[in-house]
C-alpha cells in the first residue's frame, strides 16, 4: 500500500488496538467477523468499488456498511468497516487488504490475550518450512480445483490438537482465500504480523488533565527504555487523580500520583 491506503490503515491499525486492548472484546470472535467481511468485499468487486469510490461521502459509505452489515455481525466490527470506508483509499482492493489484515490483527490479539502468541509466531514458522520441504503438501493446499472443504479438512488433520487454535484459523483463512498470494508469502506476512505484535506492550496511563503530545513522547521513550519494548499507551482522564499519573503495563502498576501517595502515607500513619 501507499499514500491514502497507507495512512488509512494505519489509522484502523490504531482503531483496532484500542478497541481489542479492553478486555470485555472478543478479540477472537472479531476476528471471525472481519474475515466474513473480508469474503464479501472480495467477493462482491461492485461494492467494493462503492465504498472506496472518492466521490461519494465518507458519511453515505458508511451509512451504506452498517445497512448491508448491521444485522449480519456485531456492533463492534460495523464500527470498524466504517471508520475504513471513511478513509480514502488508492485503490479499492486495498480495502480488502487492511480488512484482512485487521482480522489476522485481531486473531493474534486474542493468541496474546490468552499467553500463546510466541506459540503462534513459532508454529507459523514451523509450518512455513514443512511446507517448503514437502512438494506434495504444498500442492494439496494450493491446488486450485480442490474446495476449501477439503483443505480445511487436510489443515485439521495436520494442525488440530498440535497447534494453538489461533495458528489453525490464521493458516485455513490463508489457504481456503489466499486472493492472489503465494502460501510462501502469505506465512511470512502472517509471521511478521505475529512478530510486530510480540513487540508491542500496552501501557494504561491514568492522569488528572490530559497530556500533552511532548508529555505523552517522553513517557512513551522512558517507558520504552524501562521495558525494551515498543509501548502504547491508552490515555485516560480521571480528575481524582490529584497529580502525577498512574502507569499501568499488564500486572504492574507504576504510581506516580498524588492521590496515591496520600493514601499510602496514611496507610503507614494507621500502622
Amino acid at each position: 500500500m501507499n499514500g491514502a491506503s497507507r495512512e488509512a490503515l494505519a489509522a484502523a491499525r490504531e482503531r483496532l488496538d484500542a478497541l481489542t486492548d479492553s478486555t470485555s472484546v472478543d478479540a477472537g470472535s472479531l476476528a471471525d467477523e472481519l474475515a466474513a467481511v473480508t469474503a464479501l468485499l472480495h467477493r462482491e468487486v461492485s461494492l467494493r468499488r462503492v465504498l472506496t469510490d472518492p466521490a461519494q461521502s465518507g458519511e453515505s459509505k458508511a451509512e451504506l456498511a452498517q445497512r448491508l452489515l448491521g444485522s449480519q455481525v456485531g456492533g463492534q466490527t460495523v464500527d470498524l468497516v466504517s471508520g475504513l470506508v471513511r478513509s480514502r483509499w488508492s485503490q479499492s482492493r486495498d480495502l480488502v487488504d487492511a480488512l484482512e489484515e485487521l482480522a489476522a490483527l485481531a486473531d493474534l490479539t486474542a493468541a496474546q490475550k490468552a499467553g500463546k502468541l510466541d506459540s503462534v509466531e513459532d508454529e507459523l514458522f514451523r509450518f512455513g518450512r514443512i511446507v517448503a520441504s514437502a512438494t506434495e503438501l504444498r500442492a494439496a493446499l494450493t491446488n486450485r480445483k480442490a474446495g476449501a472443504s477439503a483443505k480445511s479438512e487436510l489443515l485439521r488433520s495436520l494442525l488440530g490438537g498440535r497447534a494453538a487454535p489461533t495458528t489453525e484459523r490464521l493458516v485455513t483463512r490463508l489457504v481456503t482465500a489466499p486472493r492472489g498470494r503465494s502460501l510462501e508469502a502469505g506465512l511470512e506476512s502472517l509471521s511478521k504480523l505475529a512478530a510486530e505484535r510480540r513487540d508491542r506492550m500496552v501501557a494504561v496511563v491514568t492522569s488528572a488533565v490530559p497530556l500533552s503530545d511532548q508529555q505523552k513522547q517522553r513517557l512513551g521513550a522512558a517507558l520504552a527504555k524501562l521495558y525494551g519494548r515498543t509501548m502504547h499507551l491508552n490515555l485516560d482522564v480521571d480528575p481524582e487523580v490529584l497529580g502525577g499519573i498512574r502507569v499501568q503495563v499488564g500486572d504492574e502498576v507504576i504510581n506516580g500520583s498524588v492521590a496515591d501517595r496520600i493514601e499510602d502515607a496514611g496507610r503507614r500513619l494507621a500502622s
